[in-house]
């Protein structure tokens, strides 16, 4: 994985302008079908992707947020670095004043994981 790809990934993601800035909201978007790849295995990965954020002056667009997940579908990476990645460039390109990053992995080899990472850390 290199730095070029990890920024064209991020430019997937395009924004529009917060139509209440004054005011703090909550907004929730989850992806129930999230695929990467094991990069141990090469066998897909499947998860559900949950974003809450709340957004300062701008908000991040939905089809460009489906677009940017599925950019990961061939993408070797293991969970916690995908959640962390998906964080990173989330909070580059939309800088809310608060986000969480939830992952939940469907089980495989009988374990099943869940990541989650936020903004400000607590």
């Amino acid at each position: 994985m290199t730095d070029s790809n990890e920024n064209s990934f991020r430019d997937l993601l395009e924004v529009f302008d917060n139509p209440n800035p004054e005011r703090n909201f909550t907004i929730e978007h989850i992806c129930p079908e999230f695929t990467s790849v094991c990069p141990k295995t090469g066998q897909p990965d499947y998860g559900k992707i949950i974003f809450t954020y709340i957004p300062d002056q701008v908000c991040v667009e939905l089809k460009s947020l489906k677009m940017y997940l599925q950019a990961f579908r061939n993408e070797g990476i293991f969970y916690e670095a995908a959640t962390n990645r998906i964080m990173d460039d989330f909070l580059a390109v939309v800088k809310p004043r608060r986000a969480r990053v939830d992952s939940e992995w469907t089980p495989r080899g009988g374990l099943r994981s869940n990541i989650a990472v936020e903004y400000p850390e607590p």
